[in-house]
């Protein structure tokens, strides 16, 4: 049994990852930690945690946390990232990894230097819904894909819980950052594919601050698929996904949603042809398993801390393009 120490318990942990934990079988949360001691005190008695602290730092001591998950705002990634390396602590961070390409590089550096498991929780690579859509991908449904979309959109304005997205020092961007990295994850998972270039076009309002409030990418993959990524803090929440290929097209509506059935359509010459139901329910829990799993070195973390830097280089030349007006290139990782 794996003990998890979860750094910042928020909103986060309280929504996904404790229902997450509940159902798994080789790991549970022994720790937290808040910014005060009575509100992670208060947390451990309401969630049955054994251990409370106040500092990330307190945590990564203790001897009774044996992998650390990071939930802090993307700011604090690093530095919470490397405190759990320090500590010889292995360590899943939340997406996205961090605010830019180059704070990624340095925690893939300093645990590949001290031998410390780093992993990316992009959680959406243990959905039912993407493993499907790339098994029919790459079982040849629908033939050499040409287009992919991905969109991702929820109603972020004033008065969400989380306070600090349109915060750009702590979040590092808007629905870029916060679910944008979830559409290009997604689609490098499902095309197995790598993205070499992008364009970009953002837009602000009056309430997105120093962020994008919504905003569209053009992804150019390396063997030719295009694809286009929608997100936005100012709609209802909506997740489609949909490849189009030389011989049919394979979507689903609300693809990365966990919390209802996704039916997953195949469709031929305009009308459908096949279809099916899955569900994403137990996305979380598969997650820490997963993890858990490769502390013990009963196997591989299919997400490890490369694929969160290769993300957020995507992210960044988004970011570029819209400054630039310009197709911008992605810089390749060295892993």
């Amino acid at each position: 049994m794996i003990n998890f120490g979860i750094v910042g318990f928020g909103l986060h942990a309280v929504k996904r990852l404790m229902p997450g934990f509940k159902s798994a079988r080789n790991c549970r949360v022994a720790a937290l930690s808040r910014r005060t001691l009575p509100k992670a005190q208060e947390s451990a008695r309401q969630y049955n945690i054994p251990l409370a602290f106040d500092s990330a730092e307190a945590l990564c001591q203790s001897s009774q946390v044996d992998a650390v998950f990071v939930a802090t705002p993307n700011a604090c990634h690093l530095q919470d990232v490397l405190l759990a390396v320090k500590h010889r602590k292995p360590v899943l961070c939340e997406k996205p990894m961090a605010i830019n390409a180059a704070q990624c590089r340095q925690m893939v550096e300093a645990a590949a230097s001290a031998n410390v498991l780093l992993g990316v929780a992009q959680v959406f690579r243990f959905e039912e819904s993407t493993a499907r859509l790339r098994d029919r991908l790459a079982a040849g449904q629908i033939g050499k894909p040409v287009f992919a979309r991905s969109e991702f959109s929820f109603p972020g304005a004033s008065g969400h819980p989380r306070t600090w997205i349109g915060d750009l020092a702590v979040s590092g961007g808007g629905p870029i950052a916060d679910v944008g990295v979830h559409c290009v994850d997604a689609l490098r998972f499902v095309l197995q594919d790598e993205v070499v270039r992008v364009s970009a076009r953002g837009i602000s309002d009056s309430q997105s601050r120093e962020v994008e409030a919504a905003a569209a990418m053009i992804l150019e993959f390396s063997r030719g698929t295009l694809a286009t990524v929608s997100v936005s803090f100012r709609t209802e929440y909506r997740t489609p996904f949909e490849l189009v290929g030389e011989t049919g097209t394979l979507r689903a509506d609300d693809a990365l949603n966990v919390e209802r059935p996704i039916p997953l359509e195949l469709r031929r010459g305009g009308a459908g042809v096949e279809a099916e139901t899955v569900s994403n329910h137990s996305a979380y829990t598969r997650q820490v398993e997963a993890f858990a799993d490769a502390v013990e070195g009963k196997s591989e973390f299919p997400v490890l801390g490369d694929e969160g830097w290769r993300n957020q280089e995507i992210l960044d030349a988004a970011y570029r393009s819209i400054k630039s007006g310009k197709v911008e290139d992605v810089l390749a990782v060295i892993a």
